[in-house]
């Protein structure tokens, strides 16, 4: 129990010191991956390919990247359905980094570009995210539609001037405490502001294990919560083995998603801070 406090202290501690100033800077006109020389740092994206990465797309089996759905040009990986058959017919993917982490800041800088696929759901416009802690996809049946993960969702703005707001949380088969209670809505919106265009926008999550999950956007932090479990609804045709309501999740896998939506993601930096703590 003693170990147990002191490591939990700690990560606590290295979590402090991130938030106020010790993460890694870059420019956002970069292309090609920041420079990682702040000891800890690791590039999840080497800027060439996705080799370390394994694909689930709804209707297929791991490792099938039906479409090129996801696929690397000028040190960007892409989300495209140029190459789909027919309309979208839910075919939700997401692209695996290859290791599950547990205590983690992840930072990386996405974009919406283009339009909707035609027959992709009127709510996937503008939507994407970066799942965590989620499920291995290779014990995810070929029609399960979500991995039981949580998200951090990213918005888009509609060009209406009606707020959107982006790294909000949603829960695939997962809940969360917020606000001192387990909250029964599948997102939790953000404080952040809205985001129109095709402008590049740097999203930053810090995760402790099954503690403390914080959201960061463009370096406002704009949302917090806690405990994320297993539970609620929204996943269908899951393996049950993989879903027992109440779990803590202290350790998962690192996703991004697409949707329907064209999206490009760039500078995917992480520090392992349980790591960075034996060093």
């Amino acid at each position: 129990m003693f170990n147990s406090l002191v490591k939990l202290l700690l990560i606590t501690l290295t979590f402090s010191l991130i938030i106020f100033g010790c993460s890694p800077s870059g420019s956002k006109n970069e292309t090609t991956s920041p420079k990682t020389s702040t000891p800890g740092w690791v590039s999840l994206f080497n800027g060439q390919d996705i080799d370390n990465w394994m694909v689930k797309i709804h209707h297929y089996e791991v490792g099938d990247n039906y479409g090129r759905t996801f696929r690397v040009v000028d040190s960007v990986i892409q989300v495209r359905y140029d190459e789909y058959e027919g309309d979208f017919n839910d075919r939700f993917g997401h692209l695996y980094y290859e290791q599950p982490y547990s205590h983690f800041h992840l930072k990386l800088e996405y974009r919406f570009v283009g339009d909707l696929h035609p027959g992709a759901p009127s709510f996937t416009i503008r939507n994407s995210g970066v799942m965590f802690h989620s499920q291995d996809p290779r014990t995810m049946p070929k029609e399960q539609n979500w991995p039981i993960s949580v998200e951090m969702q990213f918005l888009g703005g509609l060009g209406d001037g009606k707020p959107r707001p982006t790294g909000n949380m949603c829960s695939p088969g997962t809940e969360v405490v917020y606000q001192g209670q387990i909250d029964p809505r599948h997102c939790i919106s953000s404080s952040s502001e809205t985001y129109d265009g095709d402008q590049w926008v740097e999203a930053e999550l810090i995760v402790l294990g099954d503690s403390l999950v914080t959201h960061i956007i463009n370096g406002d932090t704009v949302l917090r919560y806690t405990q994320p479990q297993v539970g609620g609804g929204v996943v269908e045709r899951f393996d049950p083995a993989q879903k027992p309501d109440g779990k803590l999740l202290t350790e998962g896998y690192i996703a991004l998603q697409s949707e329907g939506q064209p999206i490009d993601f760039r500078n995917i930096i992480l520090l392992d801070l349980e790591s960075a703590l034996t060093r």
